[in-house]
């Protein structure tokens, strides 16, 4: 997943010469094998990298406090959304509705490197949730099928449906 991940991030920055790649450990952390210098391990890493070689440090953050918030959400993405169990899905989609409940972006009102990979990382959870589901949890549904839309993001995955309406006018049904 992560190899993909990496692929379409380089098409969506434009980078011509696609980097070689490969996984290690039992978790396929990602390695770029670098011309330049040592191998690059792990997916924020090789991915900061690639923004930077793309000359786009805007998707890193455009002040200290947005640069925090992305590396936060990166980090997030890796420890708590990668690998996370049944029981912690609850959790996580609760936490982020709240949290993006007054906003558009992850970081904010920016497109960053952290939309893409909490969009990569939550879209496995998103696909198999139920319509009930995806409108309890209508901040997130609202910003990932944003997301989804945003020109060269989705690359490997599907689409998911996304409904533009609500079902439910209450808790009852």
């Amino acid at each position: 997943m992560a190899l993909r991940e990496l692929s379409s991030l380089e098409k969506y920055l434009g980078l011509k010469k696609p980097n070689k790649y490969s996984t290690q450990a039992d978790k396929k952390i990602p390695v770029l094998q670098n011309n330049n210098g040592p191998p690059l391990v792990g997916l924020v890493t090789i991915a900061c990298h690639l923004v930077k070689e793309a000359k786009r440090p805007n998707l890193l953050g455009e002040c200290a406090e947005s640069r925090a918030v992305v590396q936060q959400w990166l980090e997030y993405r890796v420890t708590k959304l990668d690998g996370c169990t049944k029981e912690d899905i609850k959790t996580i989609l609760k936490d982020l509705n709240l949290y993006l409940q007054d906003k558009v972006y992850m970081a904010g009102n920016q497109f960053t490197l952290a939309d893409p990979f909490m969009y990569y990382g939550i879209h496995p959870l998103i696909v198999d949730l139920a319509i009930q589901d995806k409108e309890q949890y209508v901040n997130v549904t609202r910003w990932f099928d944003h997301i989804q839309h945003y020109p060269g993001i989705r690359h490997h995955l599907p689409p998911v449906v996304v409904p533009r309406n609500r079902l439910y006018t209450s808790k009852h049904h």
